[in-house]
């Protein structure tokens, strides 16, 4: 199984959070995450490989610490499209199945991903980890890699679970509280800062920390304002 990674220009990332980070603390906070995420591929026993689906430079550097394969993209064509790309450049070297993950969940774990190739079934199937809304999908594995159409985007759990049914498979789905997190909006950012220090990924954690990022939204909001965000 290969795990494949669309990740569009870090300069653009995370719009969603400019009103309360600016565009260079959003693009180190993504790069951050995606640290996190492919560190947590790489020590993935199962994953035969990791495919990183980019034109950014920073991104195909990251890629090449953690040892995965660069799928260059002409242009930043959004993740439906980006991982369209990368499936279908492993399935021409018979790749069979294949993992399909964001790079903004950090606190995803490799036990977490080892716990979704455990529960995906033999072809054809589908396995799929929703958003914690319930709104997004935020890994799948789809065994031919081609068997179920995905479109990407708020609102795709749900679809993407009418869409393996209208092809005859019965999805699996993992809820995982790593997984299950990615990180888009004030909200998301305030349940990542509300969770105990000790379970955050190191890259975020530290980078949150140094940037003065956490400091700054605790005395905006407080520790009452933090978990009410969080909860909302």
């Amino acid at each position: 199984m290969w795990a494949v990674v669309p990740v569009k220009d870090l300069a653009g990332a995370k719009a969603r959070l400019a009103p309360v980070l600016s565009a260079e603390e959003r693009r180190g906070l993504f790069h951050a995450m995606l640290c996190d995420v492919l560190a947590a591929l790489a020590n993935t026993p199962s994953l035969d490989g990791i495919a990183l689906i980019t034109r950014d430079p920073a991104a195909e550097a990251l890629a090449r610490r953690f040892g995965a394969e660069i799928i260059p993209e002409d242009e930043n064509s959004g993740q439906t499209d980006a991982v369209a790309h990368g499936v279908s450049r492993l399935m021409a070297r018979g790749v069979a199945d294949i993992m399909q993950v964001p790079g903004d969940v950090p606190l995803a774990t490799a036990g977490e991903f080892e716990q979704v190739i455990a529960a995906h079934l033999p072809a054809p199937a589908m396995t799929i980890v929703p958003a914690r809304d319930q709104q997004g999908s935020n890994c799948v594995v789809c065994s031919p890699p081609d068997s179920v159409a995905l479109r990407f985007g708020d609102n795709s759990f749900f679809p993407h679970l009418d869409a393996a049914r209208r092809a005859g498979i019965e999805p699996v789905i993992c809820a995982l509280p790593g997984l299950g997190l990615d990180i888009d909006t004030p909200d998301d950012l305030a349940e990542l800062l509300a969770r105990p220090a000790g379970t955050l990924s190191s890259e975020t954690h530290i980078y949150l920390g140094d940037s003065g990022i956490a400091a700054r939204l605790q005395e905006i909001y407080g520790d009452t304002g933090m978990k009410t965000a969080a909860t909302a």
